[in-house]
């Protein structure tokens, strides 16, 4: 397998469990969101609230457009919830709110991996946009005959760098999920099914980034394991 139908079967594992994982997250929003919870707040208001009792008051909550794009700004200290969450009133748009807002906990408190993410999100951009076109010219798709070692060998590190960033990615995104629901569960916002609820939620949200971090991963070796193999022949 060190030609591209490898790669090619290598993306469509990857891509086939990516969109698994999607479905099943994107049910057990709508599962939960279904779910109203007993407190009646709505996604902007626990968020608010979380901020509060986390002593953080230069942060804002906005609204923004799209389903799941929800996410936390540290450049401009705003939580951007999708209106489902940012109105919504139920078990996953709190998870979602209290989750975004564990992101803003963190950037309070210097949470080390949320900091190095923030650093590498520049380079990684700039790895992320040409590293795949390196890699194709490196391994000869791009009219190079069999390819070019030194070429593959630069898109391998600069696809490393994304590959970095998709590992740091995860315990940031875990650490925020914690902290979500040792609040929900500490301020009385959510107990028994409502608390299962939203774990179950974030659970599944988390493995999104599980199964990018594994496909980066696995690319990276692949391509590696293609370098190596040329070196050997």
């Amino acid at each position: 397998m060190y030609g591209p139908p490898g790669y090619m079967l290598l993306a469509g594992i990857m891509f086939v469990v990516g969109l698994l994982v999607q479905s099943r997250l994107k049910s057990k929003f709508r599962y939960y969101s279904e779910l109203p919870l007993d407190a009646g707040l709505s996604g902007k208001q626990v968020a608010e609230r979380m901020l509060s009792e986390n002593n953080i008051h230069d942060v804002r909550v906005i609204s923004t457009p799209g389903f799941l794009s929800d996410h936390y700004n540290p450049e401009n200290k705003t939580i951007n919830l999708s209106p489902d969450v940012f109105d919504g009133r139920s078990i996953s748009a709190a998870a979602v709110a209290a989750h975004e807002t564990g992101h803003a906990v963190q950037h309070a408190v210097a949470y080390g991996p949320l900091q190095l993410r923030s650093k590498l999100v520049p380079i990684t951009q700039i790895s992320t946009t040409l590293s795949q076109w390196v890699l194709l010219a490196g391994v000869g798709i791009l009219g190079l005959g069999r390819g070019n070692q030194t070429v593959l060998l630069i898109g391998i590190l600069l696809f490393a760098i994304s590959t970095v960033f998709s590992l740091i990615t995860l315990p940031v995104e875990y650490d925020a999920s914690n902290r979500a629901l040792k609040w929900m569960e500490q301020s009385g916002l959510a107990k028994g099914r409502e608390h299962e609820g939203a774990a179950d939620a974030l659970k599944w949200a988390a493995r999104t980034y599980v199964v990018a971090a594994i496909a980066s991963i696995a690319t990276l070796l692949y391509y590696i394991n293609l370098f190596m193999g040329r070196n050997r022949d």
